[in-house]
């Protein structure tokens, strides 16, 4: 039990957020008042910054073909893609709330988790992580405005945003990164810590999101059903368009691995930024979608994570004998 626990706290941990967010709606004016989320959010960009090895990054700097693919493809392809299925089906809050997850760089943490569990290329995962969230802040309020302005009136402050996202996330990442030397041997003893807070925040932001929109929650709860399909389906898009362009650009196993679950993941945490600052009062649901696609990946990438290593496994068994051939 203990182990299964271990395993999949963070999965309980949805659970008890959502239920907490019902029942537990006085905490959410409290964590505005003393910006709890936008503190905890500032510590998990600079940890992200405190924990990337340059070493690993550097060799990808030469191989530039799968991370200019997962940039077109995370940022231009997905929400492209993303906001002209979703203005088929889904209201205009939830495409506004499609559009936010879509328009979001990948994920920090669960991403590389992913490629690890896959026996993927774990310094192209990295590479994708850094160059997408830093590419991502800029493109975010452009790309957001340009797809929302399609189909109502929502005037975005662009450069207002811009500048909300470089300080939220790209000075926190900046500064962790200038101080992994001095701080090396708190990085090396507090690596699962770091681990469990990103993810705790998380948990908190799908706490508050619940918390602050309980009743709205409750009037749409008859189309959550629908919007979990739609959700379903797009990711399963969004990962074979990816698996197709790492075979196009002809990447490796290990590579394809990589690009094919990081690209096609979204982090909740830049998308509760967003939305919080600009939609949260006029589109209360809007967030909803993000946090269905987060918890979406996090399952089905799972199970391509299982599925790559499973694949893996006969490469390995002839690699470790022409090794012990040798």
């Amino acid at each position: 039990m203990a182990v299964f626990l271990k395993k999949y706290w963070f999965f309980g941990g949805i659970g008890l957020a959502v239920l907490g967010g019902y029942g537990l709606r006085d905490q959410n004016a409290w964590l505005r008042e003393h910006d709890v989320l936008t503190i905890g959010i500032f510590i998990a960009f600079f940890i992200t910054g405190l924990t990337l090895e340059a070493s690993q990054l550097s060799t990808q700097l030469r191989q530039y073909r799968a991370p200019l693919a997962a940039m077109i493809s995370s940022l231009v392809f997905i929400p492209l893609l993303s906001r002209l299925l979703a203005g088929f089906v889904l209201s205009w809050e939830y495409v506004i709330g499609v559009c936010i997850i879509a328009t979001a760089p990948v994920t920090v943490v669960s991403g590389t988790v992913m490629t690890i569990i896959g026996r993927g290329n774990i310094p192209l995962s990295l590479f994708i992580c850094v160059l997408g969230n830093f590419i991502g802040v800029f493109t975010i309020p452009f790309s957001l405005n340009l797809l929302v302005a399609a189909g109502s009136r929502v005037d975005l402050p662009v450069l207002k945003m811009l500048l909300n996202l470089i300080t939220t996330v790209l000075v926190p990442i900046v500064l962790g990164y200038l101080l992994r030397s001095p701080l090396s041997g708190f990085r090396s003893r507090h690596k699962l810590a770091f681990s469990v807070f990103q993810q705790s925040m998380v948990l908190l932001i799908i706490f508050n999101a619940v918390a602050g929109s309980g009743p709205n929650i409750r009037e749409a709860g008859a189309t959550l059903p629908f919007l979990l399909t739609f959700i379903i389906f797009l990711h399963s898009l969004i990962l074979v368009m990816n698996f197709g362009i790492s075979r196009i650009i002809g990447l490796d196993r290990p590579s394809t691995t990589a690009f094919t679950i990081h690209t096609s993941q979204k982090t909740l945490a830049v998308s509760y930024l967003v939305w919080s600052g600009y939609f949260a009062s006029e589109y209360p649901l809007a967030l909803i979608p993000g946090i269905v696609y987060h918890l979406t990946q996090m399952i089905m990438d799972t199970f391509v994570a299982e599925r790559f290593r499973k694949l893996s496994e006969p490469f390995s068994g002839v690699k470790s004998i022409t090794e012990r051939g040798r």
